[in-house]
């Protein structure tokens, strides 16, 4: 597929927002900050965040929510940037409000009753200005910490254990929004999940949490989603790099792109069909012609 780099350089771009005005915000995790990007070059520092920025979505106040993961340690093996451990400085993740005129950062949950989160990943909100956010857990030298699937008021008044235990990335809704999806990483699974409540999902069978959509064969890892317009959901797809697009009865269609470590996929444009894109691994946003349009997001600014 044909892409047009937007922008290069970045220290592991994720979490692309699609701004009314044309600009793409994202979050640089390596760098801890938000950032602007216009496109031919030109980005601007918005917010220094600190610890390891990872997901991000505009909620209704109009204000960024970005999951934070306290922060990951990086190498460099071939000219690609990949993460692998908690960092040296790690204090816990959270959620965090960002205020676009003013900059200045709110950190609204760390914890979820008296259990602290882990790495905060991905997050999207939902039609009554709730948002669901996933927890990828946390790796350290011999021993990993579980994550989970949650759902938090933006105001920073309640937040929900859904699940417990997996370590889901990411996170989106179907059309009507009465399904959650969550992609698991290490495994390559795609979930489906029945939205019962606000915070609240139905059980599956022998205990799992929803149904399993797809797996994907081979070494495959999973990151980040959008949900298109028809209900399928694109996962960016590490090791084999590149977006997968699931349909709900288990088809898969796997479009490449030249980095090993696709982390994140957005959709904007006037159709919806432009799609945004992390290379991670190399640093970059770039932008392609989709060939379906992708599902609106609840809250723009």
């Amino acid at each position: 597929m044909e892409f047009e780099i937007l922008a290069e350089g970045l220290a592991f771009p994720e979490g692309p927002i699609p701004m009314a005005d044309g600009s793409i915000l994202l979050v640089e995790i390596a760098a801890g900050r938000l950032t602007r990007v216009w496109g031919q070059g030109r980005r601007e520092t918005v917010a220094e965040i600190g610890g390891g920025p990872n997901g991000a979505a505009i909620g209704p106040d109009g204000a960024v929510y970005v999951c934070n993961n306290g922060g990951l340690s990086f190498i460099e093996m071939g000219g690609i940037l990949i993460p692998t451990i908690a960092a040296a400085d790690y204090q816990g993740g959270r959620i965090e409000r960002i205020d676009l005129g003013t900059g200045r950062i709110e950190r609204l949950y760390d914890h979820v009753g008296e259990n602290t989160l882990s790495g905060p990943n991905d997050l999207v909100f939902d039609s009554d200005g709730g948002f669901w956010f996933t927890d990828l857990g946390k790796v350290w030298p011999r021993q990993r910490d579980h994550g989970g699937l949650y759902w938090a008021r933006p105001d920073g008044s309640q937040i929900i254990e859904a699940v417990y235990g997996p370590g889901y990335n990411g996170v989106g809704l179907s059309p009507d929004g009465r399904h959650v999806y969550a992609a698991e990483t290490l495994t390559g699974r795609l979930w489906d999940m029945e939205i019962i409540s606000q915070g609240q999902i139905a059980p599956g069978a022998f205990g799992m949490h929803g149904r399993c959509v797809a797996s994907l064969p081979g070494f495959s890892m999973l990151d980040s989603l959008a949900v298109e317009a028809d209900g399928r959901v694109c996962v960016a797809t590490l090791v084999q790099g590149g977006i997968t697009a699931f349909s709900l009865d288990g088809g898969v269609e796997h479009t490449p792109f030249p980095d090993p470590l696709v982390t994140n996929i957005c959709f904007g444009g006037p159709d919806l069909r432009d799609a945004f894109i992390t290379l991670s691994g190399t640093g970059k946003l770039i932008k392609a012609r989709w060939p379906r349009p992708g599902l609106g997001l609840n809250f723009i600014a």
